[in-house]
């Protein structure tokens, strides 16, 4: 028997250890990371057990205003973190289980799930697809992201490769950081971009960027290119490292930076970097779609394209409880 169990604070280490040896995990379900907000959201994360083996768990927010349940709103995907063990059956089970509970104890009137994209998962892991499927929900938003294979990469577009050679004759330095001045001067860069171009801020500030690469200093690394004479900062990138896949959380350029091609000669110089690491398969921009799927950034995505990158797919599913 499959039993439910809301999560509490003295389960992190078995939610992290699950999540550490799970087919569909990555470090964004530890714990460390998702506490590190934990004062915006009203968490209402699960774990299930058969007898005391823990089986799987269910990062989750409840959204009163809403009476929705969300998988997570302070998470770019998400959804149900399995063991391998786990089969379509037991996550049928599982969904049973979870509906139930929201809808009575929460009183909760939707479920909506941001299920792992295939790309993270070191296992198939689509049976929470089937079982969302099964229980009539609904896909509500399809965001497109571009993705290279470090396996087997296609060549550069022409463009692309023009800003390498501006970069290359500006001797531009690309290096792997962790102080806090270049943090924040690659802060500035971002949220300088992300004002002028779209009006908003960053997701994360400076602060919590340093504490959370403190917290998985294998996991999050920071890039950044300097000028020949290194005395500024022109281009940079923040870099989600999973088991499988590096993705680009944030990169940005200076107008500066923009002028001597600094973004392309970075992206390029990490694509060669990460190939040959042992399990990496993908290099992923995050996606270039806005409200829902329904808008297309062709600019945006035809310079991740134009590095090979090609679509794969962030869903949203909305289930009415």
């Amino acid at each position: 028997m499959i039993t439910l169990q809301p999560y509490r604070k003295d389960d992190a280490s078995a939610w992290n250890a699950l999540v550490d040896g799970s087919k569909n995990g990555t470090f964004l379900f530890d714990r460390r990371f998702m506490d590190y907000h934990a004062d915006r959201f009203d968490d209402c994360s699960l774990l299930f057990r058969q007898g005391s083996r823990l089986l799987a768990c269910l990062p989750a927010n409840f959204c009163a205003d809403e009476q929705t349940v969300y998988t997570h709103q302070g998470l770019t995907y998400g959804g149900l973190v399995m063991a391998d063990s786990v089969g379509a059956a037991d996550v049928l089970h599982i969904f049973g289980l979870l509906t139930d509970y929201y809808r009575h104890e929460l009183a909760a009137r939707r479920f909506v799930c941001k299920p792992v994209p295939h790309i993270y998962c070191t296992q198939p892991s689509d049976e929470p697809l089937y079982a969302l499927h099964r229980f009539g929900a609904q896909l509500t938003a399809r965001g497109l992201s571009s993705a290279v294979s470090l396996r087997h990469p296609l060549p550069l577009q022409a463009r692309r490769r023009s800003g390498i050679r501006k970069a290359e004759a500006a001797a531009l330095r690309i290096e792997r950081t962790d102080a806090a001045a270049d943090y924040e001067a690659f802060h500035h860069i971002v949220a300088t971009g992300l004002r002028q171009r779209h009006g908003v801020e960053p997701v994360h500030s400076a602060a919590e960027m340093l504490l959370l690469a403190a917290r998985f200093p294998h996991n999050i690394h920071l890039y950044v290119e300097r000028t020949a004479d290194g005395s500024d900062i022109v281009a940079g990138a923040w870099l989600f490292v999973t088991r499988r896949v590096v993705h680009t959380q944030y990169m940005a350029a200076s107008e500066a930076g923009r002028g001597m091609g600094a973004l392309d000669y970075l992206i390029a110089n990490l694509i060669d970097r990460y190939r040959d690491v042992p399990d990496l398969t993908t290099f992923d921009f995050g996606i270039s779609t806005e409200e829902g799927g329904r808008v297309l950034n062709e600019g945006l995505i035809f310079q991740k394209e134009g590095f090979g990158g090609r679509g794969v797919c962030y869903d949203q599913w909305t289930l009415e409880l």
